[in-house]
């Protein structure tokens, strides 16, 4: 599951996207939220994208756990343990890490990968521990992705540390991918939530359209499910994106892990839709880049794909 060697580029950008999220809630469905539907099917049936009574971000009432003190790294006199869990009213739930670095190198702690329950969740950690210091810290989960993925008991946790140079940010080591279960675990859904509209099923690789959100931080969004199958990571993107007949820019960069899935949207900027006088996304067409994100090698480059936001 580890990566290859890659630098921390997207440290100076964990900032914006926390404060996305927590701005807008961007995986979790509003009144301003339609389901997708197939473009070439009949579009007479109903449905106004809202959520049942018990589905309103309500996993931090459900799910309550502890988890065991344990030490999840420990190598070139850097030793990280999980000590406990914490709930922070802004930032959510988070496991409670002790860093202690008793080498003589400064190291920067990243985190290539957050897994929950088999999905992908952003992680909003980093941290840099001085030669001989230690540090207590702690890694949120956002609740946001959490509630899109349907988690409402986090039963097993997968962390996928990198260790940097912090002068340089290239990576000094890779320890292997840890896992920590909690008391939840023998109690966790492991059946994924995979409505929508299927827009790719190929190579053991599923991307499942859920439904547009016309109010999310940047301006709207398109929340897919992906699922990966395959015996290698994957990072999917989109292409060629237009709404309503117009060309528009979107953003989409999503990494899964082997056989496991993610929940994650395709960003449409609002600039963008006012430019092109789209009040309302009615038709998207858009195609996939799909490839290995250690190797580079392509795994497919889709056709364009058609489908609409029901009314």
């Amino acid at each position: 599951m580890k990566k290859g060697l890659r630098t921390v580029c997207s440290i100076a950008l964990i900032g914006a996207f926390a404060f996305a999220s927590i701005a807008s809630g961007s995986s979790s469905k509003t009144d301003e939220t339609r389901q997708l539907v197939d473009s070439t099917a009949a579009q007479d049936e109903s449905s106004d994208g809202s959520q049942s009574d018990d589905d309103t971000g309500s996993s931090s009432d459900s799910n309550d756990f502890t988890i065991e003190e344990q030490v999840l790294v420990d190598e070139n006199g850097l030793k990280i343990t999980a000590t406990g869990m914490t709930d922070d009213s802004i930032w959510g739930q988070g496991i409670s890490l002790l860093i202690e670095n008793s080498s003589d190198t400064d190291y920067g702690v990243g985190c290539d990968a957050l897994i929950v329950n088999d999905y992908m969740i952003t992680d909003l950690f980093s941290s840099q521990i001085t030669a001989g210091m230690n540090a207590n810290e702690t890694m949120y989960l956002s609740s946001t992705e959490l509630d899109a993925a349907g988690i409402d008991k986090i039963g097993k946790i997968e962390i996928d540390f990198r260790i940097y140079d912090t002068s340089t940010y290239m990576t000094i080591f890779d320890p292997d991918t840890v896992t920590i279960e909690t008391s939840l675990y023998n109690e966790m859904d492991t059946e994924p939530d995979d409505s929508g509209i299927e827009l790719y099923n190929a190579n053991d690789i599923r991307i499942i359209g859920k439904y547009v959100d016309e109010n999310s931080f940047w301006g709207a969004g398109i929340l897919l499910y992906i699922e990966n199958n395959s015996d290698e990571n994957i990072t999917v993107q989109c292409e060629s994106i237009a709404v309503n007949g117009f060309m528009v820019d979107g953003l989409l960069s999503c990494e899964v892990y082997s056989d496991r899935r993610a929940i994650d949207d395709i960003t449409l900027f609002s600039s963008d839709l006012e430019d092109n006088g789209i009040t309302s996304i009615e038709d998207i067409s858009l195609s996939f880049r799909i490839f290995n994100p250690d190797t580079y090698d392509q795994i497919d480059t889709t056709e364009q794909i058609t489908f609409s936001a029901a009314a």
